[in-house]
């Protein structure tokens, strides 16, 4: 596919960094199509990700442009496709999207083809952080007795996740006592700007908690 097909609005920016150079989409080339300038941060992380992934199939110019265009006084029931940059899931959510992306794999398999090849599109972190019961309370020790019971309980699922995150590319698992998911996803896992093949984005994210 030609670089016009993937910028058709012209908006890829070169960029020096100290890293090298890379590459941003700029909403600037958009301000034929209404006062971008003006819109909310979070229609502009919305219109940045339809523009960078624009593809004429799932992602279109109109799309581009509808968003471009937004008026919050003016009311559209036009549906927008949105790719956030990453997803972020909790145990009791996360184990059976697991199970979703396992069952793929071996029917790929069964088909013939390569399982390997089913793998989630976006950076995916599940944070075991919903499996803990208190059994123990006012001890110094009862840290170690609940967590240890933890393990117990649901070893099964602890081996399951910690097979997923060795077989699927784009997942990891955050352990159990690092801490609650929204915890976790501001102080470890949050970024302000991602990159992917040398092209830079603002950190969006779809949560499951």
């Amino acid at each position: 596919m030609s670089h016009t097909a993937h910028d058709p609005f012209a908006a890829r920016t070169a960029l020096a960094t100290p890293l090298g150079q890379m590459h941003y989409y700029s909403l600037s080339a958009l301000k034929k199509f209404g006062d971008v300038d003006r819109l909310p941060y979070s229609i502009k992380v919305l219109l940045e990700s339809v523009l960078r992934n624009v593809d004429g199939r799932v992602y279109t110019q109109e799309h581009v442009k509808a968003i471009a265009a937004s008026d919050p006084k003016r009311q559209s029931d036009e549906e927008i496709p949105f790719m956030p940059g990453r997803v972020v899931l909790q145990d009791f959510t996360g184990v059976p999207c697991v199970v979703d992306l396992a069952a793929m794999r071996g029917a790929m398999q069964r088909m013939g083809g390569d399982p390997k090849r089913v793998n989630p599109l976006v950076p995916c972190d599940l944070v075991i952080d919903h499996s803990v019961q208190v059994d123990a309370y006012a001890s110094g020790v009862a840290l170690t007795i609940n967590s240890e019971k933890e393990f117990e309980r649901n070893m099964e699922r602890y081996e399951f996740l910690k097979w997923g995150q060795g077989a699927f590319k784009n997942f990891r698992v955050v352990p159990p006592g690092t801490g609650i998911v929204h915890q976790v996803n501001l102080e470890y896992l949050a970024k302000v700007v991602w990159e992917k093949d040398g092209v830079l984005y603002p950190d969006s994210l779809v949560g499951t908690d």
